[in-house]
């Protein structure tokens, strides 16, 4: 089996990622960058959306493994401690380990430049826009008819997965992410008698997409997940759930509501 380890960078995940080096190699594990069978994670979210983005192309042959280290995290199944025992499983006949692939959904986004230039990327947690010099106005098409004009902060698109990041601070809904949908929220919107929004956000199914259209000048803040840029000339922004899906191997249970119970609510239930 091919493996590749990102680590989040700090002492201990760096001390991690040495000691599940030598359990893997002494099972006789390749270290492969090029084609990983699996990609190990070792820190937390963002270490694992450093990771999606970095075999972004290798999707289809490629699943993940988080290791959490510091704080609990919505993508890390398994603690430092418990290494030995993740390697002996990824060496386990599947039959035997009860390992399997789950797949969960990412947005697509396409971006459409003045100059026609057309760029696509893929979000695991969330796109989002923002207007850098003023107040974004935009003009949203759900299945290519006109919804909404837009004035406020900005707008986000997130994926199940993503659910429970800035969306969930926008007042957006959990989904989990066995659904394959999108989810758009407002950032901030103004209303009145010209702007008038939805005011809640917005769950759409696979076959259905939305487009923004920027209608405010200036410069524009774009987000696909920890990436941002900036772009001046935007024409419209197209986003809908990807055919591509991120696959992780999963060698035991992972309870999503419980992950989400522990994360914001906590243990004590009394």
């Amino acid at each position: 089996m091919n493996y590749y380890v990102v680590d989040r960078g700090d002492d201990e995940s760096r001390r991690i990622a040495a000691a599940f080096d030598e359990l893997a190699l002494s099972y006789g594990m390749n270290i492969s960058r090029e084609s990983p069978d699996i990609v190990i994670t070792i820190g937390g979210d963002g270490t694992m959306l450093q990771a999606f983005h970095q075999f972004r192309h290798q999707l289809e042959e490629t699943s993940f493994v988080g290791i959490h280290t510091g704080h609990l995290g919505f993508f890390a199944d398994w603690m430092p401690s418990e290494i030995g025992e993740l390697v002996a499983l990824m060496n386990t006949p599947p039959e035997e380990s009860k390992r399997r692939l789950v797949l969960y959904p990412l947005v697509e986004v396409e971006i459409e430049e003045h100059s026609g230039n057309k760029e696509t990327f893929l979000a695991m947690n969330e796109f989002t826009l923002k207007g850098i010099d003023s107040t974004l106005v935009a003009q949203l098409h759900i299945n290519d008819e006109m919804f909404e004009m837009f004035r406020g902060d900005g707008i986000c698109i997130s994926t199940p997965c993503g659910s429970t990041a800035y969306n969930k601070s926008l007042g957006g809904a959990l989904l989990h992410p066995s659904i394959e949908a999108i989810q758009i929220a407002e950032i901030s919107s103004i209303n009145n008698r010209v702007y008038r929004t939805l005011g809640s956000s917005m769950i759409m199914p696979k076959h259905h997409h939305c487009d923004i259209y920027p209608r405010s000048n200036g410069r524009f803040l774009l987000s696909v997940d920890h990436l941002h840029s900036q772009k001046e000339d935007i024409v419209s922004i197209r986003c809908q759930v990807s055919k591509e899906r991120i696959r992780f191997a999963r060698f035991r249970p992972f309870p999503f509501w419980s992950r989400v119970r522990e994360a914001f609510i906590g243990h004590d239930m009394n």
